[in-house]
């Protein structure tokens, strides 16, 4: 068993679910299980400055192995899981030298991942695919990432011999519900530059990203007898029905790929007297990004006129900003992970990020922070899968990357 692989099934045994809408950090106490644990693995290496501060954030040091003058890098990756499906009691299946057809992952259930929904699975034909039975998701996002910078570290604390400069890791809590950079140690953390890994596909490369907000829609209606409500009732699912059909259509997750943003109905839910609508809003534009949520407000100002004042209650909070602008200025850090990549036998795909990721709002904090691949699909859901070889090649990346840092001049 490979390193990265042994890691990797070790971390997706702890269940580290976030949860949406906790004032505490990490949201759920569970994640500081996983934390603790990388920590003792970090020490057992041999690692320097390894620490777990209160909020569960993990921080450790690989010193240098050489006096060249080499900027500080980090590798940084989420333990957490998304809250949208449960990681809870991970059963991972390997699928050996998978054959290129249709994996069925639960005989009981029936359930099969079919190449024609998912074709990227024949990508890796011939390869050894972990995949879940369906219960759970398989928490390669970002249990994958963390993973492989831990098989990284260990490498490079097993061979001194190899020169390179200092280098930082971090591990965080809660990047699935937006807040895994509310309190990362910036300063602390000391690096110059660093890069997430935590993206999808061998070869995805990423340093564009949406900007993003929630929406929260409190819709106040007035419960009557249905046998006596005729000009008194407001029903208020019916008048949250109407807000979000005043929202373009065409404007939804489903229809839209590449740069195109969108307005996501995350959950509804409510009664004639109360309903509440969450949304989260997108887009790449940062123009379009403030048109979506001005729309949003000539929504909530209309019904407000067309119902009782108060009716509609929006409340709209800005998540994090497209890094695009942060990296620019820093475009080596691209330039070294496609050299990287092709050097060995890696397709560089430069793509804009349809989400959001830590490196996000670092970035804005003075850490420029492009994204790596960490080789896992169709994450946050049941028909999650990674390839282990795709893990081993982000190891032997995360390397390669470390040893033209060194090279530069």
């Amino acid at each position: 068993m490979s390193q990265v692989l042994d890691n990797f099934l070790k971390y997706i045994s702890f269940d580290t679910q976030s949860k949406e809408d906790m004032e505490a950090v990490p949201s759920t106490e569970k994640q500081r299980v996983l934390a603790m644990e990388l920590a003792s693995q970090l020490k057992a290496m041999k690692a320097e400055n390894v620490m777990v501060d209160e909020h569960s954030y993990v921080y450790a040091t690989i010193p240098a192995t050489t006096d060249k003058a080499v900027p500080v890098l980090g590798f940084i990756a989420h333990m957490d899981t998304a809250p949208a499906y449960s990681g809870a009691g991970v059963k991972p299946q390997i699928v050996k030298n998978y054959d290129g057809g249709d994996i069925q992952m639960n005989k009981e259930t029936g359930l099969v991942m079919k190449t024609s929904d998912f074709p990227d699975l024949l990508k890796y034909k011939g390869q050894d695919i972990i995949t879940t039975d369906g219960t759970t998701l398989l928490g390669a996002d970002d249990k994958a990432g963390v993973a492989e910078i831990m098989a990284m570290a260990e490498y490079l604390l097993s061979h001194p011999e190899i020169p390179h400069g200092t280098i930082r890791i971090g591990f965080t809590p809660d990047e699935e519900v937006g807040r895994g950079a509310d309190f990362f140690d910036v300063k602390g953390f000391g690096a110059d530059v660093a890069y997430t890994v935590d993206g999808g596909g061998l070869g995805e490369l990423e340093y564009e990203n949406f900007n993003a907000a929630s929406a929260r829609i409190i819709v106040h209606g007035s419960s009557i007898h249905p046998g006596s409500s005729k000009g008194r009732m407001r029903n208020a699912l019916l008048m949250a029905m109407e807000f979000h059909n005043m929202l373009p259509s065409a404007e939804n997750p489903m229809y839209t790929e590449g740069y195109e943003g969108f307005y996501h109905l995350d959950s509804m839910f409510g009664t004639v007297e109360e309903a509440r609508l969450d949304y989260i809003i997108r887009d790449h534009s940062k123009e379009r990004f403030e048109e979506k949520k001005a729309f949003m407000e000539r929504v909530a100002e209309y019904l407000n006129k067309r119902y009782p004042a108060g009716t509609i209650e929006l409340t709209l909070k800005d998540s994090y900003y497209n890094m695009k602008e942060k990296i620019q200025p820093h475009m080596y850090l691209i330039d070294v992970a496609k050299a990287s990549m092709e050097d060995i036998g890696i397709e560089p795909m430069v793509t804009p990020i349809r989400g959001g990721t830590d490196g996000a709002r670092l970035s804005y904090e003075g850490l420029p922070c492009p994204n790596l691949c960490t080789g896992g699909y169709n994450f946050h859901g049941k028909f999650e899968f990674i390839p282990i070889q795709s893990m081993e090649k982000v190891v032997e990346l995360l390397l390669k990357i470390v040893e033209k840092f060194t090279e530069r001049e």
